[in-house]
């Protein structure tokens, strides 16, 4: 297979693989998905030939990405992501909650909906400085 890309296309691929890889990887410990990491390794490998060494580290006889890419903004759109992830998981868990848990029809959606969305209107206003946990 050849796909062509300009720097920019592949710089936005490395970007891609990456994160894709952060997001199946970064929690397995030693149980990774090494079929991810090894396209990782793969893609990274050619960045000296498109003059981008400084993406790129050598360890072990393998090619990672180098501190400089993990630390130049890479992980602040994992962050963004993993923010908005976790505010809107929490923000239907808590209008399910208020819902009794349920078992949800079709006729229960808007009102799932619209108490989510006060739920993330009070994030966004307050993050989670209101929420409070009784035991």
């Amino acid at each position: 297979m050849k796909i062509e890309l300009t720097d920019k296309e592949f710089r936005r691929l490395l970007d891609l693989v990456y994160i894709g890889n952060w997001i199946l990887n970064s929690t397995r410990g030693e149980d990774r998905f090494g079929d991810y990491d090894h396209v990782q390794e793969k893609l990274f490998s050619y960045c000296p030939q498109q003059g981008m060494d400084s993406l790129v580290q050598y360890w072990d006889g393998h090619v990672y990405p180098s501190r400089a890419y993990q630390e130049g903004g890479i992980h602040d759109a994992i962050a963004d992501y993993e923010d908005a992830v976790f505010f809107d998981i929490l923000a239907e868990e808590l209008a399910r909650r208020d819902m009794n848990y349920e078992e949800l029809g079709p006729d229960d959606i808007p009102e799932l909906l619209a108490r989510m969305e006060e739920y993330i209107s009070e994030f966004e206003q307050n993050g989670i400085e209101n929420i409070s946990l009784n035991y």
